[in-house]
C-alpha cells in the first residue's frame, strides 16, 4: 500500500472522529440548554441546522481531498471515525443513574 493512501485514511478516519464530537457534543449541550431558554424550538432548529451543515461540510471536504482515486475507502474512514465518537459521546454523556441497555436503575 501506498503510504499517502495510509496517511490518507488516517486523516479521515480522525476528521470523522472530529466531526462527530462536534455533533454529538452539540447535540449533548443543546438538549442541556432547551429548558433554559425562552424558545427551545429555535435554539433545538439552529442547532440542528448547523451541527448538519458542518458535518456535511466535512464529509464533502474528505470525499473531495487531494486525489481522484479512493474516494469512497476515505469516506468509509471518517464514518468509521464518525461512529465511533457517536459511541464516545453516548458513553461519555449517559446520565450516572443509566443502565448499558438505557433504562434507568431506580
Amino acid at each position: 500500500m501506498n503510504p499517502l493512501f495510509i496517511f490518507q485514511l488516517i486523516v479521515s478516519f480522525v476528521a470523522g472522529t472530529i466531526l462527530g464530537v462536534i455533533f454529538f457534543g452539540g447535540l449533548w449541550l443543546t438538549i442541556k440548554q432547551l429548558p433554559k431558554v425562552r424558545h427551545p424550538w429555535l435554539l433545538f432548529l439552529m442547532s440542528a441546522l448547523s451541527r448538519t451543515l458542518i458535518t456535511l461540510a466535512g464529509f464533502w471536504f474528505i470525499g473531495i481531498w487531494l486525489s481522484e482515486t479512493d474516494r469512497w475507502q476515505r469516506m468509509v474512514a471518517c464514518l468509521l471515525g464518525f461512529m465511533v465518537a457517536r459511541y464516545a459521546c453516548t458513553r461519555q454523556f449517559r446520565p450516572e443513574n443509566a443502565s448499558i441497555s438505557g433504562e434507568t436503575v431506580s
